[in-house]
């Protein structure tokens, strides 16, 4: 599987939710700065919940930015065989039915969930409860699937 292409989409579908964002918190903007939004009385507060709104939506546009220049940073080496589990490598996890889900450990964008070359793939942060358990484990060994009560359950199948 093709990393790079794999960022580049990761990075499209950050980028689609960043220009959501700012345009929402541009909306924000305005209503708290209409003069319709004017406070009527003392206990009129549309304004300054509208601000709020805006200030909490402004944030996360911030965030979506940093993400986007964490990840297009991110080093995407190969893992040969034997080699530990590190940030931009794509795990094959092998689950109790047999079925081999694609995890992608990133520094940022966990619970992304996107196609890519025909396969589903789940981006995990080092910070997730997958995440930690991956880092630093090798092709062959036993993880928790989030979920799943049968410990050793699923297995690390491939490391990319």
């Amino acid at each position: 599987m093709n990393k790079l292409i794999l960022r580049e989409n990761i990075l499209a579908q950050l980028r689609a939710t960043l220009a959501l964002q700012v345009k929402a918190a541009q909306l924000a903007r305005d209503e708290a700065t209409s003069e319709e939004s004017r406070a009527e009385n003392q206990y009129d507060t549309h304004s300054l919940e509208a601000g709020y709104l805006a200030e909490g939506q402004a944030r996360q546009a911030a965030e979506i930015e940093e993400s986007i220049t964490i990840i297009s940073a991110l080093p995407l080496p190969g893992f040969p065989p034997g080699a530990p589990i590190a940030l931009g490598a794509l795990a094959g996890i092998l689950d109790a039915r047999g079925d081999t889900v694609l995890y992608f450990l990133c520094p940022r964008a966990g619970g992304l969930e996107l196609s890519h070359e025909g396969r589903n793939v789940l981006v995990v942060t080092p910070q997730s409860p997958l995440g930690r358990q991956l880092l630093g484990r090798h092709a062959g060994d036993a993880v928790q699937l989030p979920g799943r009560k049968l410990a050793g359950a699923a297995r690390i199948a491939s490391v990319a």
